[in-house]
C-alpha cells in the first residue's frame, strides 16, 4: 500500500421517571478491500494493546502491529458506531450498535457476544470505560441519556440525564473517562455534543462546562468559568479521547479540524486540518494518534502535526 504524508438546566422527562422509580471466517486483504464501506459516514476505531480495530459501516477489520489488516466477520446484530477498550482488559472490546445495546468481544473482534439488558432500544451514540475500573462501562443512548454497567455490560441503570446546552437536551456524540485529581473521585466523563464538549464527575452531580480547578469548588459555586482558550463555539464533536499515559491530554475531532488540550481541557491548541470521524491514541504513545475519515484510516506519530495513510477504507 502506498503511504501518502499529509502536513498539517432544567430537570427532564427522564430525570422525572427515574426520581419516581428508585461466524464467517477471517482472511488477510489489502488495505482497499472496505473501499465500499465509505458510503456510510458511520465509523468507530479502537486501540487494544498495539493492535487496532476499525468499524465502517458494517464493515470490520483489525491491524496487529505493523501486520497486514484483517477482515473480521460482520456484527450481525446492528452497525457499531462506537468501541471502548481497557489496557487491563486485552483483547476486550466493546461496541455499541445503531440498533441498541452493546457487543462484547474478548478475542479482539473475531466474535462477539450481545450485552445491553436493561437499555434502551435506541442508538449507543457513544460509550467509555471507566479509567480505574475496566468493568466499569458508560453509554450515551440517543434520545435519552447516560447509562452505566458495573459487569462488563451485562446489566445498566440510568445514572445522568442529557445535557442542557443552548436550550435544549443534546445528544452525547463522544465519551471519554479522564483520570484526574480534581474529579470527584479522581474521575471525569467527558462527553462530546453537537454544541462543544461538557463533563460531568463520576458522582453525576451535573453536567458542567470544562474549568480549571477542582470539580468540588466548582459544584459549591455554580458558576461556570471560562476555559482559557476554549473550542470553538457551537461547533459539533465528532469524537473525544484522552490519553491513557498522560490523562490530561485530550484530542477532539471537530469540523474544523483535530485539537489538542494538554490540561484537561482548559486550553486548546489546533493541530491539522485533517477531519476525523473516529479517534483513537496508544495506550502507551500519548502522542501516537490514529483517525477515520472519508479518506481511510490516518496515523500521526507526533499528535497531529503529520499524518501516513494506512488504510483506504
Amino acid at each position: 500500500m502506498k503511504k501518502n504524508t499529509i502536513v498539517a438546566g432544567p430537570v427532564s422527562r427522564r430525570a422525572l421517571l427515574h426520581g419516581l422509580v428508585a461466524g464467517a471466517g477471517l482472511c488477510l486483504l489489502p488495505a482497499t478491500a472496505f473501499a465500499a464501506a465509505s458510503k456510510s459516514t458511520s465509523s468507530a476505531i479502537a486501540f487494544y494493546g498495539n493492535a487496532l480495530i476499525v468499524a465502517r459501516g458494517s464493515a470490520l477489520l483489525y491491524r496487529s502491529g505493523s501486520q497486514n489488516w484483517t477482515a473480521l466477520p460482520k456484527v450481525s446484530e446492528g452497525t457499531i458506531l462506537t468501541f471502548t477498550t481497557h489496557p487491563e482488559r486485552p483483547g476486550r472490546i466493546v461496541g455499541g450498535l445503531d440498533t441498541g445495546g452493546v457487543v462484547l468481544s474478548v478475542d479482539g473482534g473475531k466474535s462477539w457476544d450481545v450485552r445491553g439488558q436493561g437499555l434502551p432500544k435506541a442508538a449507543v451514540t457513544a460509550i467509555t470505560t471507566a479509567a480505574t475500573n475496566p468493568d466499569t462501562i458508560y453509554a450515551a443512548i440517543r434520545g435519552d441519556g447516560l447509562w452505566q454497567s458495573d459487569d462488563a455490560g451485562q446489566s445498566w441503570v440510568f445514572v445522568m440525564d442529557r445535557p442542557w446546552l443552548a436550550n435544549a437536551e443534546r445528544d452525547l456524540t463522544a465519551l471519554s473517562s479522564v483520570d484526574l485529581a480534581t474529579g470527584m473521585g479522581g474521575i471525569w466523563l467527558y462527553a462530546g455534543t453537537d454544541t462543544g464538549v461538557t463533563r460531568v464527575p463520576d458522582c453525576f452531580c451535573r453536567w458542567q462546562d470544562v474549568q480549571p480547578g477542582d470539580a468540588m469548588d466548582a459544584l459549591a459555586s455554580g458558576k461556570q468559568a471560562t476555559p482559557k482558550v476554549p473550542l470553538p463555539e457551537g461547533e459539533p464533536v465528532s469524537a473525544l479521547v484522552s490519553a491513557v499515559s498522560r490523562p490530561a491530554t485530550l484530542y477532539a475531532g471537530l469540523p474544523s479540524g483535530i485539537w489538542q488540550s494538554q490540561d484537561a481541557g482548559v486550553t486548546w491548541l489546533k493541530r491539522s486540518e485533517v477531519i476525523a470521524t473516529a479517534l483513537a491514541v496508544h495506550p502507551l504513545r500519548a502522542d501516537d494518534l490514529v483517525i477515520v475519515n472519508d479518506d481511510g484510516v490516518l496515523q500521526s506519530p507526533d499528535g497531529g502535526r503529520t499524518w501516513t495513510a494506512i488504510a483506504n477504507i
